[in-house]
């Protein structure tokens, strides 16, 4: 079509919107879909904005149900301008999560299950966090089972001792003297960093070998700590030998427990995505020394005529945006990427291993049809298909839950819960004059007040008037003492007061 026809798909849009796309440049960048109201209702990254946007003025026959609807609501466009065609990836998938436009693809990951967190300090703490921030620490994660993240962190802690203070131990504290060491050092968990008597350099030792661990790496960390062994005993020293041991046998137990899927001891990622009508869930298996180190889901709804493809372009994106895992050896997948996809990918890799300062090759990128790969392409693809029925069965219960309790329904969306409370406790203090506090507790069940579980607390672990005091006392007994096995956990706790007693 010749420069100055008009698109078919422009005939009654505003002359500005024409002028746009006639002056879009032919560099990479994001462009954003406005409707009539100023909202952004699409969002979208392109190799060339110009060929990309004008894409979607074709003649109506030459596009899909939603890009159809979608066009006929646009009513400006922007766009920004990116060096490069990764600084427009990353762009687009921040804008997306931010604004949440309406004809996007909604992709939910897992930002609620737990992260493993090594500190970036001079003696590095090992702790659990649910909320991921850039602040220079090494993040592992995200652990669908925190069942199974708390299994690994009693696995260092009986293999290292590292610390679990909060002290913030810089070279100019620990001079002047201004820590003592605790219990752990007493029985030998910690070896007492804060009073100086373990070396920063034999510390980041430790901390090099959790972080094979934590990859998966066992195999050189048994034959290291095995040598060790084998050295204290030939110089008499029976208790260190016995305590390597132990270790030793901790970590074999460990690895035992992965599952092993591939022989060839290969470290790959492996990604596959299930589709229903308007949602779907991909699964990406994490495999380290071919044994499977765990699973990450990406929920994603409105995703009405997206190919699986597509799908599959947008897991990948947000998985190596957002992991703070090394880049494997190879990744396995179950569609063929389009050149465009393939092209984004390898860009955004290379950026990753630059700025996480990893050093080899990229990745080999394989679609395997036969063979042992292609097992581990179906088994990952039934565990999408499996959390895609049991997301949709959900989605059916929430409907259902919210058609026979609107007013539940209600409060969770102005609560933006992720599900409606079945379950809600009350709490309320009183007092006479400051003295003999008393705390009652009401629960409701489905919207109805469930008497039987009614409780009153005579609250005396503090004096004076104290109301912090008092909900810190009813909140522990109730979740904290004998209540907790006796009484099922709420959705929702209420408590009367401000910020201090939250």
């Amino acid at each position: 079509m010749p420069e100055h026809e008009p698109h078919p798909e422009l005939r009654g849009k505003r002359t500005e919107l024409r002028e746009t796309l006639a002056s879009l440049p032919s560099s990479p960048g994001v462009y954003q879909f406005r409707n009539q109201k100023g909202k952004v209702i699409y969002v979208g990254k392109a190799k060339n904005l110009r060929n990309r946007v004008r894409s979607y003025f074709r003649p109506p026959s030459q596009l899909g149900g939603k890009t159809l609807v979608m066009v006929g609501h646009i009513h400006d466009i922007e766009f920004i301008i990116t060096s490069s065609e990764v600084e427009a990836l990353i762009l687009e998938n921040n804008l997306i999560k931010d604004l949440k436009p309406r004809y996007n693809v909604n992709l939910k990951d897992d930002k609620s299950y737990p992260y493993l967190v090594i500190t970036n300090e001079p003696f590095p703490r090992i702790f659990l966090s649910r909320q991921m921030k850039r602040d220079g620490s090494t993040w592992f994660g995200p652990y669908t089972e925190a069942r199974q993240l708390r299994a690994i962190l009693d696995l260092v802690g009986s293999i290292f001792p590292i610390r679990s203070c909060k002290y913030h131990l810089s070279a100019e504290n620990i001079a002047a003297g201004k820590f003592r060491v605790c219990l752990d050092y007493h029985i030998h968990k910690c070896k007492g960093p804060c009073e100086g008597l373990q070396s920063e350099e034999n510390y980041r030792r430790m901390i090099e070998e959790i972080v094979r661990l934590l990859k998966g790496k066992t195999s050189g960390l048994v034959r290291s700590l095995t040598e060790k062994m084998h050295a204290r005993a030939a110089e008499m020293k029976f208790e260190e030998a016995a305590e390597l041991k132990m270790q030793i046998e901790s970590l074999k137990r460990y690895s035992e427990r992965q599952k092993v899927l591939a022989e060839d001891g290969c470290d790959r990622d492996v990604f596959t995505v299930a589709a229903a009508e308007d949602e779907a869930c991909g699964v990406v298996f994490k495999i380290r020394e071919g044994k499977l180190l765990g699973s990450q889901r990406f929920y994603m709804i409105n995703t009405r005529g997206e190919t699986r493809r597509e799908l599959q372009a947008k897991v990948l994106i947000n998985y190596y945006l957002e992991t703070q895992e090394n880049v494997p050896d190879e990744i396995l997948l179950q569609e063929e990427p389009s050149p465009e996809d393939e092209e984004g990918l390898r860009g955004l890799i290379t950026e990753k291993q630059r700025r996480d300062n990893q050093e080899g090759r990229a990745p080999r990128t394989l679609v395997p049809r036969i063979g042992e790969k292609a097992r581990l392409i179906e088994m990952c693809r039934r565990n999408a298909q499996h959390h895609l029925e049991e997301f949709l069965i959900q989605k059916q219960k929430r409907g259902e839950a919210a058609r026979e309790h609107p007013g539940l329904a209600g409060l969770a969306a102005l609560l933006r819960l992720s599900k409606i409370p079945q379950r809600i406790e009350c709490f309320d203090n009183s007092h006479h004059q400051g003295s003999d506090y008393v705390s009652s507790m009401v629960c409701f069940e489905k919207g109805k007040p469930k008497k039987s579980d009614y409780r009153k607390f005579r609250l005396t672990s503090f004096e004076g008037q104290d109301d912090y005091a008092a909900m810190k006392e009813v909140i522990l007994r109730r979740y904290g003492g004998s209540l907790s096995g006796e009484l099922p956990m709420p959705e929702l706790i209420v408590v009367d007061g401000g910020k201090g007693q939250v």
